[in-house]
């Protein structure tokens, strides 16, 4: 019996769950809006949601858990690409990185005096290929 067990797992392994959430944190921090199954987005919801409340905290502890629970990995860069970031080109960069700032600089004030509930499920039609619901997920406008 699952009493008492809040995981959807969504037909996958432990490991590729996580990884498949954590990917898609960062694509909607990122983007503010992505196309998905509506189970998966109902799962999504409770991450995204936890993240802004890390990003309010605004500590190194909640940043450091931010950075945990998005698998972000922090390769060195050379010089070379150091300078190519401190002019403006970001190609060279890791975009993980990007995903922080946005995180704990934009949507931490964004959401600022809001007490949760911090996005949305729209429903859509089902997919051509093996007719799931989909749906998109976003964060809310204020």
């Amino acid at each position: 019996m699952r009493h008492r067990k809040d995981t959807f797992k969504i037909g996958r392994t432990a490991s590729h769950r996580r990884c498949m959430i954590a990917n898609m944190l960062k694509s909607l921090i990122e983007h503010g809006r992505i196309e998905t199954t509506v189970r998966k987005a109902k799962e999504l919801r409770r991450h995204a949601d936890h993240m802004i409340t890390l990003a309010k905290e605004n500590t190194l502890s909640s940043r450091r858990k931010a950075i945990a629970e998005m698998m972000i990995r922090y390769n060195p860069i050379t010089t070379k690409e150091a300078r190519e970031v401190k002019k403006g080109d970001k190609s060279s960069f890791n975009g993980d990185r990007l995903v922080v700032g946005i995180l704990f600089g934009d949507l931490s004030t964004r959401f600022a005096t809001r007490n949760g509930g911090y996005t949305r499920i729209i429903k859509k039609d089902q997919r051509m290929g093996d007719n799931a619901p989909t749906c998109f997920i976003e964060f809310l406008p204020q």
